[in-house]
């Protein structure tokens, strides 16, 4: 956690899809490229991500990040 390297969205998608709780992706995220890489697979059973150290760091923007979120998981649904 908080290696800001990026989301192992494809070992998150395995952990999602083995367990039948929701999973909230911990540990990489860095920057909207991470956001929208998580929202793409949120249909696998992932419902949301841990953001710490890359707010405190300042590579993302906690509003920005969320409205990206937001306009992606609104569009699937639509």
């Amino acid at each position: 956690d908080g290696m800001m390297g990026g989301v192992n969205i494809e070992a998150t998608v395995k952990l999602a899809q083995a367990v039948k709780i929701p999973v909230i992706a911990s540990g990489g995220l860095h920057n909207l490229a991470d956001i929208e890489a998580s929202c793409a697979v949120q249909d696998e059973g992932i419902e949301g991500v841990i953001c710490g150290r890359s707010i405190y760091e300042g590579t993302i923007n906690l509003a920005e990040a969320q409205a990206r979120a937001d306009e992606l998981t609104e569009s699937d649904l639509a």
